[in-house]
């Protein structure tokens, strides 16, 4: 569950609505280095609100590494995980090549019950490719838009997040250039989507998400321009989706709208 940021109302309820009574949700403030304490217990008692569930703060950070016992064994055995918002690439500063992420990656791709949840840094951090720098119409010269690694937790997926807000859709369609394969996924605030098992995307909230295909991507000039110069290509699809609307995010296919009501999870 994925949300570009805002009002986090529209992620804890929809996480309330499918958790089961009593699910332990952690709440992973890597994102926030200032007040990771003030941060977590803000969401503890949000998610409290939100559902019979119970919430507990997991730090991951530099005080409290992703080797720790206690931090697996919390991994272990948590229903849902949420990441919050920030800066993106302390999460993966703190998460990569830790066995905290060994735990969560085996966990999300073997356990159909288990939630992964983010919003705006924490939705950004999903992506094999993390975009974490582009703004303006320089993010459409080379150079000009700059990704890293992320957690890959969804590999052809580049998601990107305050998306209409701040004007990203030149950021998103240049890391779409770069990565035709990937399939981009700009996310409005108070808006997201519910990815079920890498395969169906369900947009929720009250804004739009973007869709951008470059699977099709002809006749792109990256290769050869210089530093600055603005890109070109051809043939890139995109999509608006507002609440109800699935995507196949294997065909790219948009599917016919549904009211996301008590979306199932596990289906």
């Amino acid at each position: 569950m994925l949300l570009g940021g805002g009002d986090d109302d529209p992620l804890l309820s929809l996480l309330g609505e499918t958790l089961p009574a009593g699910a332990r949700v952690e709440i992973v403030t890597t994102a926030a280095p200032k007040h990771p304490v003030k941060t977590g217990q803000a969401y503890v008692a949000a998610v409290a609100e939100f559902g019979d569930l119970q919430g507990h703060h997991l730090r991951v950070d530099e005080r409290f590494p992703g080797h720790l016992p206690a931090t697996l064994r919390r991994l272990e055995e948590a229903d849902a995980v949420i990441f919050t918002g920030g800066d993106q690439e302390r999460i993966t500063e703190h998460w990569l090549n830790t066995p905290a992420l060994e735990v969560l990656r085996r966990r999300f791709y073997q356990d159909p019950h288990f939630i992964v949840a983010g919003t705006s840094a924490g939705a950004s951090m999903v992506s094999s490719c993390m975009i974490v720098a582009g703004y303006g119409a320089r993010s459409l010269t080379k150079g000009g838009m700059h990704t890293a690694p992320g957690l890959s937790l969804l590999p052809r997926v580049i998601i990107d997040q305050h998306f209409a807000e701040r004007g990203r859709f030149n950021r998103l369609a240049h890391a779409v250039f770069q990565h035709p394969a990937s399939l981009g996924l700009g996310l409005g605030q108070e808006t997201g989507v519910v990815i079920r098992a890498g395969r169906e995307a369900e947009v929720f909230g009250d804004g739009v998400v973007m869709v951008v295909d470059g699977r099709q991507l002809r006749n792109d000039n990256l290769g050869r321009i210089g530093r600055g110069e603005p890109v070109a290509g051809e043939n890139l699809r995109v999509h608006l989706l507002v609440a109800g609307q699935r995507l196949d995010m294997r065909t790219r296919r948009v599917l016919a709208a549904e009211s996301i009501g008590n979306p199932d999870i596990r289906r």
